[in-house]
């Protein structure tokens, strides 16, 4: 049972997937301090306030906190605009790549590789 607990806990996926995690929460922590720390105030200087926070509609007894939605959803246009030219990015550099290998030929190993099929392939006369 420890053995099986050992191959689960260190399979290469399982690792993979604990570093993204982990690379993931903190670039998650990069965007937020970009929009709190950054955006956020230049918006405030543009409106006036950092956050929509204070607007509040009373519905009789409940208070509706439609400032809050309005800075969550702020938060959220703003983070997915980042991630989003991020992924084109990285998607431009992954495509240039992909040309490269494409346009390079074939490795002199490849050459003669085809070569030897070629060769065998071939065929032979008879004694």
């Amino acid at each position: 049972m420890l053995q099986d607990l050992k191959k689960f806990l260190f399979k290469d996926s399982l690792i993979d997937v604990a570093v993204a995690f982990i690379l993931a929460t903190a670039f998650g922590l990069v965007v937020k301090s970009l929009v709190d720390d950054i955006l956020m105030p230049i918006i405030a200087a543009i409106v006036g306030k950092p956050d929509f926070n204070d607007i509040v509609i009373n519905l009789g007894d409940t208070p509706l906190r439609i400032g809050t939605f309005i800075t969550v959803s702020l938060n959220f246009v703003i983070i997915g605009t980042v991630l989003f030219f991020i992924v084109r990015a990285i998607q431009r550099v992954t495509a240039g790549r992909k040309a490269e290998e494409n346009t390079a030929g074939p490795t002199q190993e490849v050459l003669l590789l085809t070569e030897i099929r070629d060769a065998l392939a071939a065929p032979r006369p008879r004694p």
